[in-house]
């Protein structure tokens, strides 16, 4: 029944016109038959689970014993463009127009980047030193410079409740991207469009504003998009992922040079960091004055996270 080209639209009208077509276990093997030639068995399951759960608004652990289900026509025909769509390697999470991110669904579209893991440990890291301090009941002010989809402002101000959290993007269209998470998540959110490089740092020796700036800003190197995979160069947005090779640390710079004045005494910055420059960053956290700075790696071993405080 599912031995034809998905991409003729003649097949999907005539799937649209049955009451129900097939179960979730063909459309599962659909997707192994259609995308054999294009991704690896795994990655083809874990697409497959991430669709069917998404679209037919069922449970992972519920696809084994409804495999029998039959499945109406409507949403198979979403299933096969969505097959149809993996074919051109777009991420399945702009296909899907969401993701999960630290228990918060994040929508996400090819103007802002997909969240990734390593961004959770970082939200992670600082919920945890948030609590550890006895603050996770106090009004702390959080600044998140370039938020991109608002995953983590979003995810901090849920697990921070008391927290006020700003979060600053140069792009319109990420910002619309944030805002709508943020309502999504009920979370109040104040999100502001800036540049960083126009931004005045607060000169006249005042008490800094935030208790926390985090940021991760763009940070992979030109010469390292060979080893990137097909799907991230041709979707995700180049602006929030590239600098040059010979100015790799052009945005730390100016974010640490922003929180070194509007931080609050004591006050911490993290930042996620590209894994091959983390004594650079030290070093450069070092120069600027901050303290205690520190690499920490992610669950995969890599530098990937830098700390220090005000």
């Amino acid at each position: 029944m599912f031995l034809m080209d998905i991409h003729q639209n003649k097949y999907i009208l005539y799937f649209c016109n049955m009451g129900s077509i097939s179960t979730i276990e063909n459309l599962t093997s659909l997707f192994h038959l259609e995308l054999k030639d294009h991704y690896s068995k795994e990655e083809i399951q874990a697409f497959a689970f991430i669709a069917i759960t998404e679209l037919l608004n069922i449970k992972r652990d519920e696809i084994q014993f409804r495999k029998a289900q039959p499945v109406k026509a409507e949403k198979a025909a979403r299933l096969i463009s969505v097959i149809s769509e993996l074919k051109t390697y777009k991420p399945i999470q702009y296909i899907l127009g969401s993701t999960e991110f630290y228990g918060c669904k994040i929508r996400v579209n090819e103007s802002v980047l997909i969240p990734r893991p390593e961004t959770e440990e970082l939200v992670e890291l600082i919920v945890k030193e948030v609590r550890d301090k006895d603050q996770g009941a106090s009004e702390i002010n959080i600044l998140d410079i370039g938020t991109g989809s608002g995953c983590i402002a979003v995810s901090l101000k849920k697990k921070l409740p008391c927290a006020n959290i700003f979060a600053f993007d140069i792009s319109e269209d990420a910002l619309t991207v944030a805002k709508t998470n943020g309502i999504l998540n009920q979370t109040k959110i104040n999100f502001i469009q800036a540049d960083i490089f126009s931004l005045i740092p607060n000169s006249r020796k005042e008490k800094g504003v935030y208790d926390i700036i985090v940021s991760n800003p763009p940070y992979v190197r030109a010469s390292e998009k060979g080893k990137m995979d097909k799907n991230v160069l041709d979707y995700e947005p180049h602006l929030a992922l590239f600098v040059k090779d010979d100015d790799a640390l052009v945005f730390y710079e100016a974010i640490a040079s922003f929180a070194l004045h509007n931080l609050a005494p004591n006050g911490m910055l993290y930042f996620e960091i590209n894994e091959a420059l983390g004594n650079e960053v030290k070093a450069l956290l070092n120069e600027k004055g901050f303290k205690n700075a520190e690499i920490k790696k992610d669950m995969s071993g890599k530098d990937r996270i830098a700390t220090a405080s005000r």
